[in-house]
């Protein structure tokens, strides 16, 4: 497949029909039903040795939000990075399949006893202090002395949807540099005993394709090393740039440089560190979206077509917003696939899903043939980042499956969910009085 948003072993088969990882959507679908989410092994491990071979010397960790899963987990493993978790599920998951501890890096700006609890139970590596009360916090909590790194709010504007822009000042994310809340965190953690502070930390955003905004915030943030450097004299060994490196989601859509991006950061720390006369830093990256997103394609099989005369056309699939809430929730964009091969003109339609609510669009004004009809299979690619990871049970939907496709073979990572599922936390009494 041509677009840069497919599967890196997605191929058109010789009579039109659409392969990943060696198996036809088709086999696929009949084999484990839809909707499914479809992820090709070999892409995310394609995406982990570029990441690494990009950064020599520094450290790649993959943000486990974008989609975790135990397999998930033991891949990041394998290829060498390091994983960001957000709560003490995700921490569970890393832990469940051996996960190095020291290189887990819990992230959130609201970490509950319980995360905190667990991530000290597990020895992660790194905590990323996120407000004072959480200083204070760690320091009555941590059983052994705890490496932290301080989350610093750059105020640089990446022009980005507001719902997913974090490294201006308002929102709910990081110690403000202008302010001096940052420097006056500093203080307070190297006040403690049982922290130790190794680093400083930013993330921009999500979907950033400038790299400039990347070059504004490590200036900004080395200069707050070096303040650190002359006020307590400690010297701090790493710097987190964060993720949020665009990838396409639909024809037209930027990419990211990742490789402009690794040199150029790489000059301009070196440089900064000169002129202050700071040691360089060990550089950090949290890439996510980016290690995950074209490597899965979900399957929906349609289940009914609408024609309203003079408006639109719509296509009814067996998912939606259950298994993807992003365009509902900020509009991202995706393109739709139709897996039969067809020699019919292409009509433009929206394509919906099954929910009770008029919100419930995955696709608008997007090409599909003008023959699809109930019962046909479409494929959405670049649905790896977010969507399992946000799926819900929104009308006691069950959530899909996640399947592994690797040289020909299947197997089913997390299965689907059944009315069993959903049923089994439901301990009320049928017939109860109160």
């Amino acid at each position: 497949m041509a677009a840069d948003f497919w599967p890196c072993t997605a191929l058109r088969e010789p009579d039109g029909e659409i392969s990943v990882g060696g198996l036809r959507l088709t086999e696929l679908a009949a084999s484990y039903g839809t909707p499914a989410y479809i992820v090709d092994e070999a892409d995310v491990r394609y995406r982990c040795r570029t990441y690494i071979a990009a950064f020599p010397g520094g450290e790649v960790a993959y943000a486990g939000k974008a989609f975790l899963c135990r397999a998930m987990a033991q891949w990041i493993a394998q290829e060498g990075l390091s994983l960001d978790v957000c709560s003490a599920g995700e921490a569970a998951v890393a832990r469940s399949v051996n996960f190095p501890a020291e290189r887990v890096i819990l992230h959130g700006n609201a970490k509950s006893p319980e995360d905190l609890e667990a991530a000290f139970r597990y020895g992660v590596g790194r905590i990323v202090v996120d407000s004072v009360s959480e200083i204070t916090r760690l320091a009555a909590m941590a059983p052994r002395r705890q490496r932290v790194l301080i989350r610093d709010t750059p105020d640089v504007h990446a022009c980005v949807h507001p719902a997913v822009a974090t490294g201006v000042e308002d929102q709910k994310f990081g110690f403000s540099l202008s302010s001096g809340a940052a420097a006056d965190a500093v203080q307070r953690v190297l006040a403690h005993p049982e922290l130790e502070l190794v680093g400083l930390h930013c993330h921009l955003g999500s979907q950033l394709t400038e790299l400039t905004p990347y070059e504004t915030a490590a200036r900004k943030l080395i200069g707050l090393m070096a303040a650190v450097r002359d006020r307590y004299g400690v010297v701090l060994t790493e710097l987190n740039l964060g993720g949020g490196h665009a990838v396409p989601c639909v024809e037209g859509d930027e990419g990211f440089d990742l490789a402009g991006f690794a040199a150029r950061i790489r000059r301009v720390i070196a440089s900064e560190c000169a002129g202050l006369r700071l040691p360089v830093p060990r550089l950090v990256v949290e890439p996510g979206r980016a290690i995950v997103n074209r490597a899965m394609v979900t399957l929906h099989r349609i289940l009914a077509i609408k024609h309203v005369i003079g408006v639109r056309t719509f296509v009814a699939v067996d998912g939606g917003m259950c298994d993807n809430p992003r365009p509902a929730l900020y509009g991202a964009r995706y393109s739709v696939h139709a897996v039969r091969p067809s020699r019919a003109p292409m009509e433009t339609v929206t394509v919906v899903g099954r929910h009770c609510e008029a919100g419930d669009v995955l696709a608008v004004n997007v090409p599909l043939p003008a023959d699809v009809r109930p019962g046909d299979l479409v494929a959405v690619p670049g649905t790896g980042a977010y969507n399992h990871s946000m799926a819900s049970n929104y009308n006691m939907v069950g959530r899909p499956p996640v399947i592994a496709v690797r040289h020909g073979a299947a197997r089913l990572l997390v299965r689907r969910e059944t009315t069993s599922d959903l049923l089994v936390r439901d301990i009320g009494l049928l017939g109860a009085s109160s």
